[in-house]
């Protein structure tokens, strides 16, 4: 199936997991629209919000399009802003930190398990 969309079309959820503050994700592309392999999320984290401190076995990669944070990963801080790509390897304990006065944007793609 073919799929053109605006994000902003798109139904934002909000992130109830514990330790999620201040989070939604739209779910741009998915199974749902035939998308086998991939999935493509739209995250939006309020200022001082925070992604839950979790890990999966799978890995993660994540661009930054607008505001700025923090990435947290296996204990290591790095800053994030715009036009920065991060990688998340499968297992790594991480997350996503708003610490400042303005929205975080970002896109993270996740495979599917097989």
């Amino acid at each position: 199936m073919f799929k053109v969309v605006h994000y902003a079309e798109v139904a934002r959820e909000e992130i109830e997991e514990a330790g999620a503050i201040g989070v939604r994700v739209r779910w741009l592309i998915s199974k749902r629209d035939g998308a086998e392999n991939f999935a493509m999320r739209y995250f939006e984290v309020e200022p001082e919000g925070q992604t839950p401190n979790h890990s999966h076995d799978w890995e993660h990669e994540v661009f930054i399009l607008d505001g700025m944070g923090l990435v947290v990963c296996e204990g290591s801080e790095r800053e994030i802003r715009p036009g920065y790509a991060v990688f998340v390897p499968p297992n790594a304990v991480h997350c996503f930190k708003n610490n400042t006065s303005s929205r975080l944007c970002l896109l993270c793609l996740i495979p599917y398990k097989k």
